[in-house]
């Protein structure tokens, strides 16, 4: 039997294969931040849209902000502040399981979306309140939480829930911050 046929076939089929395989690992990539592992806006929005048309009346959008992050970058350094970072990215994604997404909207913000926040807030809350160890110094760390279930909105969209999410959250600010910064 001459294989020479599927070889010469096989050859293109390989290399078509390897680009795909390279060409979706980059955009999961592209779809990630370095620092933290988390999805970034984009990846986020897609994947929260998705959840939010087949399970809206179960969805809960969350925004939380670490209080005192400057002080944390300024008193021990970027690096402190990065494991401030990656440690309150983990907390999220654990704490969001096959549930839901987590993401890092920029700087010291992230989002979360999931199906099973109302009964376990609380528990978030004492998590992301936990010190941070990083290089024998124990690090402080401390976040608002904002909440939007989307069962509450006359129409669930994301781009509502999201904005509803972070007037709860700087409501909650513990300096009683209730404007937007920026």
């Amino acid at each position: 039997m001459d294989v020479a046929p599927y070889l010469t076939a096989a050859a293109p089929l390989a290399g078509w294969t390897t680009h795909s395989v390279w060409l979706y690992r980059r955009l999961s990539t592209a779809r990630r931040d370095p620092l933290t592992g988390l999805h970034i806006r984009d990846g986020f929005t897609t994947r929260a849209e998705h959840l939010i048309h087949h399970q809206a009346e179960h969805v809960t959008v969350l925004l939380v902000d670490l209080d005192d992050f400057k002080a944390t970058n300024d008193t021990h350094g970027h690096a402190a502040g990065d494991a401030v970072l990656a440690a309150t990215a983990e907390r999220l994604h654990t704490w969001c399981g096959r549930s839901g997404t987590a993401a890092r909207l920029g700087g010291d913000e992230f989002a979360v979306v999931t199906t099973h926040a109302p009964d376990r807030l609380d528990g978030l809350r004492s998590t992301l309140h936990r010190p941070v160890q990083y290089a024998g110094v124990t690090l402080p760390a401390a976040a608002s939480v904002g909440v939007c279930h989307l069962a509450e909105l006359p129409v669930p969209s994301l781009t509502v829930a999201l904005a509803a999410a972070d007037r709860d959250m700087y409501a909650h600010k513990p300096d009683g911050r209730t404007s937007r910064r920026r």
